[in-house]
């Protein structure tokens, strides 16, 4: 297995891996922002992006993009293809492009959002930490990505303060020489007062939807 910086050679594999990621928005049913072959082909041509490759198989993919002035580095559209699943990949493919954006990227924060529990216990391997929306970027930019997900929803009625995903952050001049431990149950908890929160808000919704519809004429 080969997990390299991508460079113009690897533009050919911009739509599967286009592919690769709405699939698995599928698959799970949770927010994964969609990403258009011409999106991931300009990542690749500026450097800012891993792949990984079984000889001339794509096997998985991450990129990188910045905000505020470079100041804050996230990594994005994280993906193993589904043949080379359960084999470690993601880790190997996450660690590579963090070691790669601190050196790229010097003293600038490192973070995400995730609904995966799996991408939430690298993390924090690696050294982050579960932080609020209002940690991360304010770059609108950023959040502009957020769109074409199924749960955008959720970040505008909460005024972009929380949705669904987990903000995670890792600050090198916080972080140095400091390990984290993983508690599943810790994030496994968070994932579950996420869903119940929210599918709360959403019943209380749908209760008041129903209310109003079935409401005797001439009252307010």
């Amino acid at each position: 297995m080969e997990i390299v910086i991508a460079t113009d050679r690897h533009i050919k594999y911009a739509n599967d891996i286009s592919q690769a990621i709405d699939r698995s928005a599928q698959e799970r049913g949770t927010g994964i922002a969609k990403r258009t072959p011409e999106y991931i082909e300009a990542k690749i041509k500026n450097g800012n992006a891993v792949i990984a490759l079984e000889g001339d198989t794509f096997a998985g993919f991450c990129y990188i993009e910045t905000f505020g002035e470079k100041n804050f580095v996230v990594h994005s559209g994280l993906i193993v293809h589904h043949d080379f699943r359960n084999q470690g990949l993601a880790k190997k493919i996450k660690t590579k492009v963090f070691h790669y954006s601190q050196k790229k990227f010097p003293g600038a924060k490192i973070f995400g959002i995730t609904t995966g529990l799996a991408v939430m216990k690298i993390n924090y391997e690696l050294g982050y930490r579960p932080v609020t929306f209002s940690e991360l970027t304010d770059d609108p930019e950023f959040w502009k990505g957020c769109q074409t997900c199924r749960n955008y929803d959720v970040l505008q009625r909460t005024n972009q303060k929380m949705c669904m995903c987990t903000g995670m952050l890792y600050d090198g001049k916080k972080n140095v020489k400091k390990k984290h431990e993983y508690d599943s149950r810790i994030l496994s908890r968070l994932k579950r007062i996420k869903q119940s929160l929210f599918l709360k808000k959403t019943d209380q919704k749908l209760k008041k939807n129903y209310s109003d519809k079935n409401q005797a004429p001439g009252k307010k």
